[in-house]
């Protein structure tokens, strides 16, 4: 007989992560551009991206209503700009690194907050971006809805700025607000 797989779970569904427990996503969605701070067009985006991610240990504000556990991940984003109309360059690629915080509620919907800060190449170019290499900021959150106990649908949002941080001009920024939808499958 194989040995049956220990649970993701350290006291039952939606309780708390295990400290070994490891997630791998892969979502869809948009960037829904904004033209604000400095940007001056608004850059629509569809976007595809793959995570992987690993809980730091175990569960952190025992007994409180912020009980959590911390999550490290690396995601590998890419897509093409769809609006403004632009030609073949409208390609982004980005790698970030993110801190999640996954509130433990005791249910299947388990919601968090997470911030990562990476590096993207980009085709996109003036009035906005200058320059291939970009530096990204991403803070958001979302929430896990748990159809197995190892599977979850996850929906997420974040607000997504771009800019190479002075390092050529124009420096005013790709801005916008990101949403994404896919499965993670819990390990």
């Amino acid at each position: 007989m194989e040995p049956g797989r220990e649970s993701i779970w350290e006291n039952g569904v939606g309780e708390e992560f295990r400290s070994t427990t490891a997630s791998i996503s892969l979502s869809g969605g948009a960037l829904g551009g904004l033209a604000c701070f400095g940007s001056q067009q608004a850059h629509d985006n569809g976007l595809l991206s793959l995570s992987y991610g690993h809980m730091l240990g175990g569960v952190t504000g025992t007994d409180h209503w912020y009980r959590s556990n911390f999550e490290a991940r690396v995601e590998i984003f890419g897509g093409m700009q769809f609006h403004p109309e632009v030609d073949t360059d409208g390609w982004v690629v980005g790698l970030t690194p993110h801190l999640r915080y996954n509130f433990a509620t005791g249910t299947r919907w388990i919601p968090f907050l997470d911030g990562g800060a990476g590096v993207t190449a980009t085709g996109i170019r003036p009035s906005d971006l200058s320059g291939t290499f970009e530096f990204s900021l991403q803070p958001g959150g979302g929430g896990h809805w748990f159809l197995k106990d190892n599977l979850a649908l996850t929906l997420e949002t974040r607000y997504l700025h771009m800019s190479c941080a002075g390092i050529s001009h124009p420096n005013l920024g790709l801005n916008g607000i990101l949403g994404f939808l896919g499965p993670t499958w819990f390990l």
